[in-house]
């Protein structure tokens, strides 16, 4: 019975002793700051449950705030950033590390989603200015503290890097990191990464609308153009590319609003090419009702509007998906992998080309 009490004291101790070495909104700072401020007009909120986050910040003025951002020691980095629009790309990142026994802090621009498009950016790059950066270590906390002089967007992300995987000189690549939110520095509330909608939409607006606008579409008109020889296989095929094609697009379109909505992005151009091809899509679709019989005097015209509307589509389509990419920073993954696309359909083409020029 001694010895069953004795191992539930150490026990409660031992939790007590984890649970007060954790930072949180209701203990006070013990640790010695790079620049002075007030602490008791310190706001508090705990930025990210799950992971231990505890942001703490003041504006001293007009201009200039004062950021204290805290987490477990975990052996990896931890990251805050400044986001336009609620995603990672695009965003202003401080980051904070430990290495051999040493804090270390960083200000990063990610450029794209893949590591190398993740770079140190200046201090004063974007439309603020850093300083006093520094990472504090005190027992099993990270302390990362540094000063803003400008506006921070309201929106901020959230990361945690792999354990062991911190960046090193001469480049400090930062690891793709294993957890990440989103957070607002007004509400205080925060949205994981298991919750947050807007990184799917945006891969589901890219994917629908490449496949819809610029592959079925033009696998429909290769299909019209090279398989005439198998009456009626070539109609069928065509029209089933056309539908297909025409739907995908139409959703991606429809989740496009969706997230323009939802991110407040400025993508008045990208919108506007949407809605053209949109409404030419539609046009095309509706032609068929009003197909001439062959026989017909005007039959020629309805071709070469049927021919010029299509092709219209289709061009303004593969223009617009990399536009997009381009607004989305998505990277060269995106572009090589579309651009490769292309090309095995151009590929295609020229051989059907070539074989139907010598065929007649």
């Amino acid at each position: 019975m001694k010895k069953f009490s004795l191992l539930f004291f150490f026990f409660i101790y031992f939790f007590a002793a984890v649970v007060n070495s954790q930072d949180s909104c209701g203990s006070s700072l013990n640790i010695q700051l790079p620049f002075a401020f007030n602490a008791t007009a310190l706001r508090c909120i705990s930025a990210w449950g799950s992971q231990g986050f505890i942001l703490r910040y003041q504006q001293v003025s007009n201009d200039v705030w004062n950021f204290i951002l805290s987490a477990p020691n975990k052996n990896a980095y931890i990251a805050i950033g400044f986001s336009p629009n609620g995603r990672m790309v695009g965003s202003h990142a401080i980051v904070g590390w430990v290495a051999d026994g040493t804090g270390n802090a960083n200000r990063y621009y990610l450029g794209g989603t893949s590591s190398s498009s993740v770079t140190v950016a200046s201090d004063n790059s974007g439309n603020f200015v850093i300083s006093q950066l520094s990472l504090i270590p005190n027992s099993n906390q990270l302390y990362m503290t540094f000063q803003l002089t400008g506006q921070p967007t309201t929106q901020l992300i959230y990361a945690v890097g792999p354990t062991g995987a911190l960046p090193r000189s001469p480049n400090y690549r930062l690891a793709e990191h294993t957890d990440f939110a989103r957070g607002n520095l007004r509400s205080g509330q925060t949205e994981t990464e298991t919750t947050a909608s807007g990184d799917i939409l945006l891969k589901a607006h890219g994917l629908t609308t490449m496949l819809g606008w610029a592959i079925l579409l033009p696998l429909g008109i290769m299909a019209a153009r090279y398989m005439k020889i198998w009456d009626p296989l070539w109609f069928n095929t065509h029209v089933t590319m056309q539908l297909a094609g025409f739907s995908l697009g139409i959703g991606g379109i429809v989740i496009g609003f969706i997230l323009e909505d939802q991110t407040d992005a400025e993508v008045d151009i990208h919108k506007v090419i949407g809605i053209v091809i949109l409404v030419l899509g539609c046009l095309q679709a509706t032609a068929i009702l009003i197909r001439p019989a062959k026989s017909s005097k005007v039959r020629k015209y309805w071709n070469w509007y049927h021919f010029s509307a299509g092709r219209s589509v289709v061009i303004l389509g593969i223009a617009n998906v990399f536009y997009g990419i381009h607004l989305a920073h998505a990277g060269l993954a995106w572009n090589a992998g579309f651009g490769a696309s292309l090309a095995v359909l151009v590929c295609v083409s020229l051989v059907l080309e070539l074989r139907m020029w010598f065929r007649s």
